[in-house]
């Protein structure tokens, strides 16, 4: 099996520079022996991102989004930083809890919920919960009683890599109504969110979704309901193979526009970062087990890692987010390769419509870095699927 030398970089067609490995990820993976797929993430970058964000947009409170990576010691690390944490189950804020938050660092952020469900988190003491029609308020109206309530606008997502344009939230024009229906119920109608697409590349796309807030805050006061808070959503980006901006100028732009519109009445914020806050701190090494060729005349190589669509790379789904990949081989000759998974899916594939440039001399055996790999990545991999074992994770 050769080895990966850790101090290469990779050189591709995208002309991008790649992330840096921590020297402690490369640390742990020099002295790994285990068999299989598995994502390394780096709790000291998770701190500086963290501290990255609350310079950025010092007035606003920071909700991670647990679904991006549950990991224990990640909550127990942002709850000692003192972030609050964006939920989307029981399940996510009962692992909050266990790390030691408090119950009023905790959102109720899925706008889709059993009733069940909002009475147990109401039970722990959660008192802050989305919405984007009648049915859920009614529902908190009934489990939750007295809760505050912020209502989900819908958002176009242009620019984002990853879009979340349509299932989430309503129009604008209707969200009065439902806040309104709210305060009747006798909730606490707070405010407003939104979100403008995970891995959001353009940091003047608040600007919008912060007009049709204010305009959303002024009918408000005008039925004599007083908004208080505006949730700025996710969006922040990581480094994959494309140049982001910094997360200052997001909280630059956001700023802009928060005064633009709300002039000198800026309302409580919040933002939910997930993928900003623990993508680039994780790197998955994986195995090549098979290098091919489909027939003689191809020049496009398939080349099949332990590790595919059903095991933690989701996100390649319609090749969305590519991933920066480092090989042993760095440096050398580059060819055109469709990158598959290993199950017996024919849906595995990550990479075919635009095939990924690979060195010529890759082999059966060698070890790759996937970088950018620590959001979203262990909470998509499957546990069963072919008798496959999923990935595996350690925080350092």
């Amino acid at each position: 099996m050769n080895s990966l030398n850790m101090n290469t970089h990779i050189k591709n067609t995208d002309k991008f520079a790649h992330t840096q490995i921590s020297a402690r990820i490369e640390d742990y993976l020099r002295s790994r022996r285990e068999d299989g797929p598995i994502l390394v993430v780096d709790s000291n970058i998770v701190r500086s991102n963290y501290m990255t964000f609350a310079k950025a947009l010092p007035d606003t409170r920071i909700f991670y989004a647990v679904k991006a990576n549950p990991a224990p010691e990640i909550l127990e690390l942002l709850t000692q930083l003192g972030s609050c944490f964006d939920c989307a189950s029981i399940g996510e804020i009962e692992m909050v809890l266990a790390a030691g938050a408090a119950a009023d660092r905790i959102s109720f952020g899925n706008t889709i919920k059993k009733e069940r469900d909002i009475a147990k988190a109401h039970e722990k003491g959660i008192s802050l919960f989305a919405v984007d029609c009648e049915a859920e308020v009614e529902k908190i109206a009934r489990a939750a009683p007295g809760a505050r309530v912020f209502c989900r606008i819908l958002c176009d997502g242009t620019d984002a890599e990853w879009p979340l344009s349509r299932k989430f939230g309503c129009v604008p024009e209707i969200a009065p109504r439902i806040l309104e229906l709210a305060h009747r119920l006798g909730l606490k109608a707070h405010g407003i969110s939104f979100h403008v697409g995970s891995q959001q590349r353009n940091p003047e796309m608040w600007d919008s979704a912060l007009a049709s807030s204010a305009s959303i805050f002024r009918e408000m006061a005008e039925r004599g309901i007083t908004l208080s808070m505006v949730n700025l959503g996710g969006g922040f980006p990581t480094k994959y193979l494309k140049e982001i901006p910094g997360v200052e100028s997001y909280g630059s732009a956001i700023f802009r526009s928060l005064r633009k519109h709300f002039g000198n009445s800026i309302p409580e914020t919040i933002i939910e970062p997930g993928r900003g806050m623990v993508g680039n701190a994780g790197v998955i090494e994986s195995e090549v087990v098979l290098v091919s060729k489909k027939a003689d005349q191809d020049n496009v190589r398939w080349v099949y890692l332990d590790i595919g669509k059903f095991h933690g790379l989701a996100e390649t789904m319609d090749e969305a987010i590519r991933y920066p990949i480092r090989t042993p081989h760095d440096g050398s000759a580059l060819g055109p390769c469709v990158l598959a998974g290993p199950t017996c899916d024919s849906v595995d594939v990550m990479y075919e419509k635009v095939p990924y440039e690979l060195p010529f001399s890759l082999e059966i055996g060698d070890r790759v870095l996937i970088e950018g790999t620590g959001a979203y990545t262990t909470t998509y991999s499957s546990r069963d699927f072919n008798g496959m074992a999923g990935l595996t994770q350690v925080v350092i």
